[in-house]
């Protein structure tokens, strides 16, 4: 018997009919456009309107998005975990620029432990590879142990 496994990646989408979305997904949605749209202050308005645990919200908050704003995008915040090695962000930054991003704001912690954190924005509206393939060629250089994206915008 064969066995599939499926390999779950944070930088792999999809676009998925609504009517084969979950109800909880649906509500997310709709609690995030409440909020965005200033009909609620705060997240427990936004659950309490739609019928949503917050439990459920912050599962889902992060991973759906309407189709109209993932057109949308334009930049992304990440953060990287790079090895203290001399001229490590100088490349990195180097290969961001190559590929048409413009660095919008940059912070690192002090390196500790042979390693320093680096949040990034970015902005992608010109970039000449999309950004899986823009992680991907982040993630090859040396001195990177690993990059996550934890925001995106218009």
């Amino acid at each position: 018997m064969r066995r599939f496994y499926v390999r779950k990646r944070s930088d792999q989408f999809y676009l998925v009919r609504e009517d084969m979305l979950s109800e909880a997904m649906l509500k997310t949605v709709e609690a995030k456009r409440l909020l965005e749209s200033e009909e609620v202050n705060t997240i427990n308005e936004a659950v309490h309107a739609v019928e949503l645990s917050r439990s459920a919200f912050y599962k889902y908050k992060d991973g759906i998005f309407p189709f109209h704003t993932m057109v949308k995008e334009k930049i992304i915040t990440m953060t990287i975990h790079l090895q203290d090695q001399s001229g490590s962000l100088s490349r990195l930054l180097s290969m961001i620029a190559q590929t048409g991003a413009n660095v919008l704001t940059i912070n690192q912690t002090i390196p500790l432990q042979g390693k320093a954190t680096i949040t990034l924005t970015i902005e992608t509206a010109a970039m000449t590879y999309d950004v899986t393939g823009l992680l991907d060629q982040m993630e090859k250089l040396d001195a990177v142990q690993k990059v996550e994206i934890v925001g995106s915008g218009a």
